[in-house]
């Protein structure tokens, strides 16, 4: 990933319990008072009055023939028109605009990743933060054994919603075989055929419903630029999509809490404070504030509630609030199996991407063809983080014409060939972890057509549940990075042929594009989010 020119960000030592008394308090006092503002001043969404009952439960279906019902539901929305109307009563209850409260938040300063040099600079980066002790899964690579998520919350009361979930869950179970289909390439993916029935189903079935409450900056403010930008588009696109989205909250499959973990960061850390304990605060007021105000949280504990966040401190603002730590599906960039967030099978990893111009998210992607590619590895970043100095300290500034390694590329090598024209030249891109395991390098290198070699243990990959990343990357131990040359050199000149062919079948599953495309990155996303609550649904008894 290309370096780029910032101001100096806050650094955040790896123990952040250690931190000073008197600023944490300020800080908690003034979070606190700002949700108590968000809580007086959000606009207001309203229930349908059929939504909560003085029982305390929902009206269900008759379920003497659920599966069928939701085979007749499924069967009637793949006959819809893309744009569905929300029904004539809710027109008037729910507003499309959201309407800040301007004490709430101050406006935001531009940021550092706006001025990136997106060709000779490093991204900025935060260094690691482990503020989370609770019970840690570690393994030594990617490639390790699953790790079981909890067993899911029973909702104490069923819907129709969870008819379909269920319908949806045994229709994936027996999946036609799929053979030679046009838009899928077989070998990309774990089970084509299983993917294929699933997103067909996701299509016909699955509803989304957005909560209006929240102020901007924090809330419904999509950033599109630079290295946070997948949460953005994602905001974006969800909130602009008239497909999945519904209006009337009783007919949702899953709910999206529109924060911007980026904006988080970006307007309420107090710089020197060494503590997230203010953003922490601020999302547990905001859940506490939605579970309070709505019945839909309650009843599944959160099982069905989402959220997606790039920045690397997405997953440490979940610590104070259990059930969305644990129940809630995460979309994290940051998807590390070792901090005891990211729970494999239930959470999804969020491809990190570099949008360096929204108006232009696909410009310059593309690559040399396999055979002219005449670099064999390539790096170029900051070194931090604990794997970039062993890189550095083993292949760079070497006279290596196969290994181009470097901390910053020197301004003799840029004259002749910028950053992103050696990933278009170069047949394996390094992409160690930073800070954090995930990197924008990965997608990057797909979107040059060069087999991304992924170095960063206990990294779950981004649509693991689909993709199968052996057919199309390399994954290293850290502790082989000594041997990075030789593992590489040893690959037959046809199975990296074969492998970069595949990078580019795989490359549509990564694209960002402004008005949404089947099969790309944002239905990808939608598409774990969605495959993770269909394998979580349990039946009422």
């Amino acid at each position: 990933m290309p370096h780029h020119l910032s101001s100096p960000r806050p650094l955040i030592p790896r123990k952040l319990l250690q931190r000073r008394p008197a600023v944490v308090a300020c800080a908690a006092v003034a979070v606190l008072a700002a949700a108590a503002i968000l809580l007086l001043a959000a606009p207001t969404t309203e229930v349908p009055s059929r939504a909560l009952l003085a029982g305390g439960s929902l009206p269900s279906r008759p379920r003497e023939e659920p599966h069928a019902a939701a085979a007749e539901r499924f069967a009637e929305s793949s006959s819809l028109p893309p744009a569905e109307a929300p029904p004539p009563s809710l027109k008037a209850t729910f507003s499309t605009r959201i309407t800040p409260s301007p004490s709430m938040f101050f406006e935001p300063a531009s940021s550092p990743v706006e001025n990136f040099d997106d060709r000779s600079m490093e991204e900025p980066e935060h260094p690691d933060i482990k503020p989370m002790s609770s019970d840690s899964t570690s393994s030594s690579d990617v490639s390790s054994d699953r790790v079981l998520p909890p067993d899911p919350e029973i909702p104490l009361w069923s819907t129709a919603a969870d008819e379909d979930l269920i319908y949806a869950k045994k229709e994936i179970a027996s999946a036609p075989l799929v053979s030679g289909h046009p838009d899928l390439y077989a070998p990309l993916f774990r089970n084509v055929s299983i993917f294929k029935r699933s997103y067909e189903l996701m299509e016909g079935l699955l509803k989304v419903y957005i909560y209006h409450d929240g102020a901007k900056p924090i809330f419904h403010s999509p950033y599109l630029k630079g290295i946070y930008a997948s949460e953005g588009w994602f905001m974006k696109l969800i909130e602009g999509d008239q497909s999945f989205v519904v209006r009337d909250p009783n007919r949702a499959h899953l709910f999206y809490l529109p924060y911007s973990s980026r904006q988080l960061e970006h307007n309420l850390y107090v710089p020197g404070s060494n503590t997230l304990e203010p953003l922490s605060i601020f999302v547990k007021n905001y859940v506490d504030m939605i579970s309070a105000k709505f019945p839909y949280w309650n009843r599944t504990k959160g099982t069905d509630h989402f959220f997606v966040a790039c920045h690397d401190w997405g997953p440490y603002t979940t610590k104070l609030h259990d059930e969305l730590r644990k129940n809630a599906i995460k979309a994290l960039c940051n998807a590390d199996l070792s901090e005891g967030v990211f729970i494999r099978g239930r959470d999804v990893s969020l491809p990190e991407t570099f949008v360096r111009s929204p108006r232009k998210p696909l410009g310059g992607i593309g690559g040399k063809p396999a055979l002219q590619r005449s670099i064999l590895a390539f790096f170029a970043g900051q070194m931090h983080g604990r794997v970039r100095p062993i890189l550095l300290r083993h292949w760079g500034g070497k006279d290596d014409a196969y290994m181009r390694i470097y901390s910053r590329l020197p301004r003799r090598i840029t004259r002749r060939m910028n950053y992103v024209q050696h990933m278009k030249s170069t047949k394996y891109c390094i992409c160690p972890m930073g800070y954090e395991v995930n990197s924008p390098r990965i997608v990057e290198a797909i979107y040059y057509e060069c087999v991304p070699v992924i170095i960063a243990d206990n990294f779950v990959l981004p649509f693991d549940d689909v993709l199968d990343w052996s057919t199309f990357s390399l994954v290293v131990p850290e502790r082989d990075v000594p041997r990075l040359k030789e593992i590489l050199l040893e690959i037959p000149e046809s199975r990296y042929v074969a492998m970069q062919s595949n990078v580019r079948k795989v490359q549509r599953h990564f694209l960002w594009h402004p008005k949404p495309v089947k099969y790309d990155i944002f239905h990808m996303i939608l598409h774990s989010v969605w495959f993770s609550r269909v394998n979580q649904v349990l039946q009422v008894q």
